[in-house]
């Protein structure tokens, strides 16, 4: 692992607009552009709750393998 960020937020949002929000900020965080949501991306992160974007997910060249987004969810 080269870097690792963690987005909290606990706004009243939809679960779609929270991560489409940490994947906003990880990109500023690590200077990159947004990486595109694939069909095999959706269906990775619809089945496991997590995400890997490769170089074919993003438009610039990226200097790593792939760029993994999980949701952890905590209730309190």
């Amino acid at each position: 692992m080269l870097r690792d960020y963690t987005v909290e937020n606990a706004e009243e949002d939809t679960r779609t607009h929270k991560i489409f929000h940490a994947i906003d900020r990880a990109c500023m965080e690590f200077d990159l552009s947004h990486p595109q949501w694939l069909e095999k991306t959706v269906n990775e992160f619809r089945k496991h709750g997590k995400a890997r974007f490769y170089q074919d997910n993003f438009m610039d060249d990226i200097e790593f393998d792939f760029m993994e987004m999980e949701v952890l969810e905590e209730d309190y």
